[in-house]
């Protein structure tokens, strides 16, 4: 079974940044997309970012674009997501997911990953 071991996060100002990261426990295929989510009290989880590790594609929620950065280390099968200009509608638990195989358009869909990180809390206050 694949493990995803996610580390960052914490408590920021806003306007502040921090950068989560994600490592898997086995290789990175080439039909891999690596993703994160996330989920606020009373929210459902909703996208943020994913990459698809062959082609380096990227995808972002539009409420995050220009802020946020999904990038890899394929040495170290590891995402990070590195936040910048947080707002507090950014706290949230952040997911980070695997999905050995997906189709393409379909890297926004928290359904159709197969593995999940344990979460981290993102807390964005003044």
């Amino acid at each position: 079974q694949e493990q995803l071991v996610q580390s960052g996060g914490g408590l920021v100002h806003p306007g502040g940044s921090l950068r989560l990261s994600c490592a898997a426990s086995r290789r990175t295929e080439s039909n891999c997309y690596m993703g994160w989510f996330r989920q606020a009290p009373g929210k459902e989880r909703e996208f943020v970012a994913a990459i698809n590790w062959s082609r380096i594609g990227t995808y972002y929620a539009d409420s995050v674009k220009g802020r946020f950065t999904i990038s890899r280390v394929n040495a170290k099968n590891t995402v990070y997501l590195q936040m910048n200009s947080l707002k507090p509608e950014d706290t949230a638990i952040y997911y980070c997911a695997a999905a050995d195989n997906i189709a393409p358009g379909a890297a926004r869909a928290p359904s159709r990953y197969d593995y999940w990180g344990q979460g981290t809390q993102v807390t964005v206050s003044s």
